[in-house]
């Protein structure tokens, strides 16, 4: 089972971040646009585990903070295009503390630094410069969850566990 944790996005996050994309789309920007249900930001991507009580059992030691997610910054990744949030004190300790746990427990996770983001294209190319507008969105966050992806019928889809 292929597993990670991430914060939801509230339907008026995902509704701006569509916009978004649908701009670029307009400007000519090619690449593999995410579908709005997969939209999310990751915490800890932990790849193929096949024991998700353990990792839920975590989440409940850990719980996630209430706070204020705001859409401030876009940015690449190589050939990914993401949108990425204003600096929040207390995303950045509930992931230390997420994977500190997770370590804890055994659980592997991929350990990269975390940045904070929500990939909107990935395989992104485009023939001529483009301007990415992005809205003035902000959402509550109230939980992480712990999700699964799944290729099916040539598309990914993930599913809240």
């Amino acid at each position: 089972m292929r597993l990670f944790i991430a914060i939801p996005l509230s339907a008026e996050m995902q509704k701006a971040l569509v916009a978004c994309m649908h701009d670029l789309k307009k400007q000519g920007v090619e690449g593999n646009y995410v579908p709005a249900a997969n939209l999310h930001m990751t915490l800890a991507f932990i790849g193929e585990y096949d024991d998700p009580k353990k990792i839920k059992q975590v989440l409940e030691r850990v719980p996630c903070p209430k706070f204020r997610l705001a859409l401030s910054e876009k940015g690449n990744f190589g050939n990914i295009l993401w949108a990425g949030v204003k600096g929040n004190q207390k995303l950045n300790a509930y992931v230390k503390e997420l994977r500190a746990a997770l370590k804890e427990e055994g659980i592997p996770f991929e350990n990269d630094k975390f940045v904070p983001h929500i990939t909107l294209i990935r395989k992104v190319s485009a023939k001529k410069p483009y301007q990415v507008h992005l809205p003035k969105a902000d959402m509550m966050v109230t939980k992480a969850s712990l999700m699964r992806s799944e290729f099916r019928s040539g598309k990914t889809i993930y599913q809240e566990l």
